[in-house]
């Protein structure tokens, strides 16, 4: 059976960390599966329960969700990566799915679209206005009709990694990575659902917000 890759980046996430290995170990019970958590100094108990429910941890002292993610590809040595927060929000038990039409030849890129059926209780109203305005700029600048580009659950062929050129270690790395698989691979979007975060809030809304808006524009023109 291939083998599925499941990678979550952590950083201060006991509060949550349990329960998505708990959703994660039961959606692929029966699977060829690793789970990697790659844990960003974190200064509470995350890395204690991760390691003690079987997950294989991965430290990167470097802070960034990008930096977390990049790190975490190198390591994963599955076929099929997918990917996770480890704040709860969303739905384990949907890789497998993911993970057989991946397989099966049905796209090479599937990405969680939580914003078409969100629920209000889920995202702020500043945070769903700058999922908005990232989405314009995403459909203008590459040309592709993406209804959540800064989603961050992901199933896709690992050997896409060799032909994906990334370079972001911070946020923007959600918007990249989608950018590299329209433009080489079959990518595909599936709604999901998102549910409200368990722990402490990590994203700044209007600070991240901006900062990937100019990494589009990078992105775009190259610079």
């Amino acid at each position: 059976m291939p083998r599925v890759s499941v990678i979550i980046p952590t950083r201060n996430e006991e509060e949550a960390i349990g329960r998505v290995l708990d959703e994660v170990k039961k959606a692929l019970s029966g699977w060829d599966r690793e789970i990697l958590v790659v844990d960003t100094d974190s200064r509470d108990r995350t890395r204690e329960i991760a390691a003690g429910m079987g997950a294989r941890v991965v430290d990167e002292p470097r802070r960034g969700y990008g930096r977390a993610y990049r790190t975490g590809f190198a390591e994963a040595r599955g076929d099929v990566i997918a990917t996770l927060d480890a704040d709860l929000t969303y739905p384990a038990d949907r890789i497998p799915e993911f993970a057989v039409r991946v397989l099966e030849g049905k796209a090479d890129f599937i990405s969680g679209d939580r914003l078409s059926r969100l629920r209000p209780e889920s995202m702020s109203g500043m945070h769903r206005v700058g999922n908005g305005i990232l989405n314009v700029t995403f459909r203008v600048l590459f040309r592709h009709r993406i209804r959540d580009s800064q989603s961050g659950m992901w199933v896709f062929r690992r050997s896409l990694l060799a032909a994906f050129d990334l370079r972001s270690d911070g946020m923007a790395l959600s918007e990249e990575l989608k950018v590299e698989a329209i433009r080489k691979a079959r990518f595909l979007e599936v709604p999901i659902d998102y549910r409200p975060r368990v722990g402490e809030k990590k994203i700044r809304s209007v600070r991240d917000a901006v900062k990937n808006e100019l990494f589009l524009f990078r992105k775009r023109f190259g610079g």
